[in-house]
């Protein structure tokens, strides 16, 4: 059977409605499954210790929706299936059905907005730089004709290679695959810094092979907020992950698990990250707000 230009158009349109029009809470309850992401060097967000065990504070806000979603839909033994994901493959995996829910360490913003959904936002931070000790750099400006690494997929390369052109720094950018291999650029003297989050440098310098070596440096070049991240057009499922995030910040629990993962020795090493609560954070306890950065 040959097809008219029109026809085509019209099953793909069919297509894509049906995909867009997909309730994950239905779908989840039809399989007695859900799939959700994880990071494996998003630390101490979500992160691997050991070569399959995925453990931190996004992992631990997964799991209370996770639990919240098994009463929803009256299903105490709702099979959980992990599936790690980067930071360049994690919202077509989500847009696309191939897992259902992500927290990990994913800025909430204007541009991913048009692609996905995102919840109240458990997280703020900014650019900020990794370096070696011995480098003597302290500030974008040292970066001039440098070697840069970020991280591919992130909003982070985007904003240290805008920075370096409104500057005229001529800095060489180039991206490892996770963070993993972006701490390693610096370490292997491949790039002099390595411009990401500042809370998630932190953590990789705390599990890095010589934290004393290291440090993070310069201005923070912009605040953002992390937030969970679901399908668009499911206000079903935003609501049981709103609710269930509001409901952790509201009775205290959202303030212990941030304790524990920021406040005290965590895994694997016992590291102490001794990172208080931004005044950004706490406003956002009481707000409970999903607004983007822009």
């Amino acid at each position: 059977m040959k097809y008219s230009t029109l026809m085509i158009a019209t099953l793909l349109a069919a297509g894509l409605a049906t995909t867009a029009g997909a309730q994950t809470l239905k779908k989840v309850a039809d399989s007695n499954k859900i799939t959700v992401a994880y990071r494996e060097a998003s630390v101490p967000f979500s992160y691997l210790i050991g070569s399959t065990k995925s453990v931190g504070f996004s992992v631990e806000l997964t799991e209370a929706i996770i639990d919240d979603v098994r009463k929803k839909i009256k299903k105490p033994n709702l099979e959980v299936s992990y599936m790690p994901v980067t930071s360049q493959n994690r919202i077509p995996l989500l847009v696309n059905g191939t897992y259902d829910l992500e927290c990990g360490s994913t800025t909430n913003n204007s541009t991913r907005g048009k692609d996905v959904a995102f919840a109240v936002n458990h997280f703020y931070t900014g650019t900020r730089l990794l370096v070696k000790k011995s480098s003597a750099i302290k500030n974008y400006a040292d970066l001039a004709k440098k070697t840069v690494a970020s991280t591919t997929g992130t909003t982070n390369s985007q904003v240290i290679r805008k920075y370096s052109t409104d500057k005229k720094l001529d800095m060489q950018i180039i991206l490892g695959k996770d963070h993993d291999d972006s701490l390693l650029l610096v370490e292997n003297d491949r790039a002099v810094a390595f411009a990401m989050d500042d809370i998630l440098l932190f953590g990789l310098m705390a599990n890095s092979k010589n934290p004393a070596s290291l440090e993070v440096v310069g201005d923070a070049l912009q605040v953002e907020p992390y937030s969970c991240m679901l399908r668009k057009d499911d206000p079903e499922f935003k609501k049981l992950v709103d609710g269930t995030i509001s409901r952790l910040m509201k009775s205290g629990e959202f303030s212990k698990l941030y304790d524990k993962w920021f406040m005290s020795p965590i895994p694997p090493k016992g590291v102490n990250l001794n990172l208080p609560m931004s005044a950004e954070l706490k406003a956002n306890l009481k707000a409970a707000s999903d607004k983007p950065a822009l």
